[in-house]
């Protein structure tokens, strides 16, 4: 049986892979060799699926999904839908025909908007469908959709559609778009500036697989964003952030990352810890315990990455460890300036280590658009990429979400191949503080051997002109 997903037209390089990634937790994917998915505008997708298994009841966790459906018949013309659909088995199509039951037939058109007579007039065509039972536009027991995508040109800046095509079929999921206006970021209790927005929280939770059962990280969690997505979705939440104030105090008792919880009747975080991605706080021989790693690594546009030291740590100069026990309980630890580079490095290494076999590390990084090449990005022995989605923030910058997937154990040779790299990065920054150089890379490039060396093309720009919201 056929099942046909059409999406919402937005964030375009989201959309196939939220669909597959909830195929895959559901257990929905069967064969594929009818995907329609253009590589230009992704509208449509299609996948065959066992008869019993019917994909709308298995996707409560939609976003970017319009609707799921059985597809009865389809065609470049009418002639030929009519012929496609005489052709599907009876046997599948009556038992939503019968007298006893309603129905509703919605027209939808992707690429030209036709009146409200063509629409009727599209619907009256559809007469040779032995529909037996009672309309009903308010409440149908059956929903069908008539679909059809035009073989236009340039059409308001989307891209050409390959060619016409017409599809009848019942619906069997839609949309689960209420979530976005309950989650909003202008109600939320506890707000910062870097505040990850609702349907891309979302986005990244789906893409994590996050569910119940299921313990999700966020070494960088801020205000939380990102855990309530995942926390919404059944999974239970742990997050981390450098800066104490943030997990601790938040902006007061009734404003913090707990209330943001509370504010959504969630259940709370198992811990909120004051951590640095640089210097995690796990004790040794302790691995492998969450089912995803889920964040945004801050990359210098709104928030500057920070990790334990500052000038006179990093020399060597002040023992990091000796602080007052009357200070302790305001103690805020000192902190130095986390390149793009050395941050991605720790996010990965901490990944390998703290990931279950067949986990999922999810995350954004940043490239100039001018020199961004699909698959080239930061990886690790233990990953494999299976998903990269370009979100364009501007005319000079992007940020693309990576999914990654546990495939190997971490082993002694990683760690200690990891532990050679942290000592580069430290020799190389307290090379950039003796020469004066206070601000570290803002962005890398994606060449893999500048990566490495922790370079930046904005290295010598210390005031970022891009200051915009994330879109």
């Amino acid at each position: 049986m056929w099942f046909l997903c059409m999406f919402f037209h937005r964030l375009l390089d989201y959309r196939k892979t939220e669909v597959e990634s909830l195929a895959e937790l559901f257990g929905a994917f069967g064969d594929r060799d009818r995907d329609r998915d253009d590589e230009e505008n992704k509208l449509l997708l299609e996948w065959r699926l066992p008869l019993h298994h019917h994909p709308g009841l298995s996707f409560p966790f939609r976003i970017l999904v319009k609707g799921l459906y059985e597809v009865w018949g389809e065609g470049g013309s009418y002639e030929e839908l009519e012929e496609s659909i005489r052709s599907y088995p009876d046997e599948r199509k009556l038992p939503y025909l019968n007298s006893g039951s309603t129905f509703k037939i919605t027209v939808d058109t992707f690429g030209k908007v036709i009146s409200f007579q063509e629409q009727n007039h599209r619907i009256k065509g559809l007469a040779y469908i032995p529909f037996k039972g009672r309309v009903d536009l308010r409440n149908p027991e059956h929903k069908f959709w008539l679909m059809e995508t035009d073989d236009y040109g340039v059409n308001n800046g989307l891209p050409p559609m390959v060619q016409r095509r017409i599809f009848f079929g019942r619906e069997v999921g839609g949309a689960d778009r209420k979530l976005l206006p309950t989650y909003q970021l202008k109600s939320r209790t506890y707000l910062g500036p870097t505040a990850m927005d609702a349907e891309m929280a979302f986005l990244m939770a789906n893409q994590a697989l996050a569910r119940p059962g299921k313990l999700v990280y966020d070494p960088f969690v801020g205000t939380g964003s990102i855990l309530i997505a995942a926390a919404h979705f059944g999974a239970m939440t742990m997050g981390a952030d450098i800066d104490i104030r943030v997990v601790r105090d938040g902006r007061g008792p009734d404003c913090n990352v707990w209330s943001n919880f509370k504010q959504y009747g969630l259940p709370m975080p198992v811990a909120l810890l004051r951590a640095d991605n640089n210097l995690p706080p796990w004790r040794p021989g302790l691995k492998e315990i969450f089912d995803a790693i889920i964040c945004d690594p801050p990359y210098g546009v709104r928030a500057g990455g920070r990790k334990s030291g500052g000038r006179k740590l990093l020399k060597g100069t002040v023992d990091p460890y000796t602080v007052p026990d009357d200070k302790r309980t305001d103690h805020i630890p000192s902190t130095g300036s986390y390149c793009l580079a050395e941050c991605v490095h720790d996010l990965l290494d901490l990944a390998a280590k703290m990931l279950i076999m067949g986990g999922r590390l999810v995350f954004f990084y940043p490239v100039l658009r001018e020199d961004y090449v699909e698959n080239h990005f930061p990886g690790h022995p233990c990953f494999k990429l299976i998903a990269t989605s370009e979100q364009i923030l501007s005319s000079r910058y992007s940020r693309v979400l990576l999914t990654m997937v546990k495939i190997s154990p971490y082993t002694e040779e990683i760690a200690e191949a990891a532990q050679i790299r942290h000592i580069e990065f430290r020799e190389n920054h307290l090379k950039w503080l003796e020469d004066g150089n206070l601000h570290s890379a803002v962005f890398t490039p994606t060449d893999p051997q500048l990566i490495a060396a922790g370079d930046s093309k904005l290295s010598k720009d210390p005031k970022p002109k891009y200051r915009g919201k994330y879109v």
